[in-house]
């Protein structure tokens, strides 16, 4: 037999108070008066036969039980909410909200969209373009000036370019990311066209500065010094603050781009770039497909991510 809960607004103000150590900012968090929060945190003491708060002078401190319950709580509301969610019923249907680097937004995941879209006709994706969801300290400078109020634990699914290490989240590895080299066909029977690595001494090299943004500095230096053509300079050349500007350029003719394999691949497919060489360098990092824990189970979350990883597969 279930155990019988105390009322949810005694809990609930519970949870408000304790987080903020204040009934007043409780209060203002609920919108009720500071008085009903110590009503509500003294019946909830009566009921369970137990202090909670020590009152202070100049404010609260948890006691030990109250404490160790917390987090429990707070969860327990976390997933109440995310219950709602999933009952309210809207003309639009069933909320998903998808995080992704504005290149992988571009280059793989809206081309396919419309086939999750078919197979899901009652969820509603709203993708953000955005570079918090790329690891790195250059990637994160330029989120923190983004307009995007959206914290990490309002979106429903990520995809992160980086390491895979994100606690408290459930993650998948999506795609692996290799280098290589890409530029217009025309390159290839131009003057001095494209054969060997060491004919780089010829063209214009357009640097993608996201690449720059990772631990490592995935760049041109990290191909040349693979592919043994050492005389090519790789500081020369153009640069571009996304994956897509850099990718464009290089179909234009403008030059030869050192792209991730998987953002190039329809832009090659479609005849539109050509990789000239053999040679690619596999990166320590990767896409991953992560979500919130909270979130694990919800229908449309799943859908969406097992969606995803079928998508990622050689075809």
């Amino acid at each position: 037999m279930p155990h019988r809960l105390p009322p949810l607004s005694a809990l609930r103000a519970f949870e408000a108070a304790a987080r903020h150590l204040s009934f007043k900012k409780a209060a203002a968090e609920l919108h009720v008066s500071p008085a009903a929060i110590s009503h509500q945190i003294h019946a909830l003491e009566g009921y369970l036969g137990a202090q909670l708060f020590e009152r202070l002078n100049r404010g609260l401190n948890l006691t030990d039980i109250a404490r160790a319950a917390l987090p429990r709580i707070s969860d327990g509301f976390q997933s109440l909410g995310a219950g709602v969610e999933l009952m309210r019923a809207t003309d639009a249907g069933i909320i998903l909200s998808v995080r992704s680097g504005p290149a992988l937004a571009a280059k793989w995941l809206v081309p396919r969209l419309h086939r999750f879209a078919a197979a899901n006709p009652g969820v509603d994706v709203r993708i953000a373009a955005s570079m918090h969801a790329v690891d790195g300290r250059r990637a994160e400078a330029q989120a923190a000036d983004e307009a995007d109020d959206e914290s990490p634990a309002d979106v429903d699914v990520q995809i992160r370019f980086g390491s895979g290490s994100y606690p408290g989240y459930t993650v998948d590895k999506l795609l692996p990311v290799s280098l290589t080299p890409v530029c217009s066909p025309a390159l290839l029977t131009s003057k001095h066209a494209l054969r060997t690595a060491h004919d780089l001494c010829h063209h214009t090299l357009l640097h993608d500065d996201a690449l720059g943004a990772q631990e490592g500095h995935p760049d041109w230096s990290m191909w040349l010094r693979h592919a043994g053509a050492t005389e090519v300079n790789p500081g020369r050349g153009s640069h571009f603050t996304h994956s897509a500007l850099a990718l464009q350029a290089a179909a234009d003719g403008l030059g030869v781009a050192l792209a991730m394999d998987v953002l190039a691949a329809e832009d090659v497919a479609a005849g539109r770039l050509v990789a000239p060489f053999a040679l690619k360098v596999l990166l320590p990092l990767a896409y991953y497909v992560v979500a919130p824990a909270v979130r694990s189970g919800q229908p449309q979350v799943d859908a969406f991510r097992a969606w995803l990883l079928r998508e990622a597969q050689p075809a």
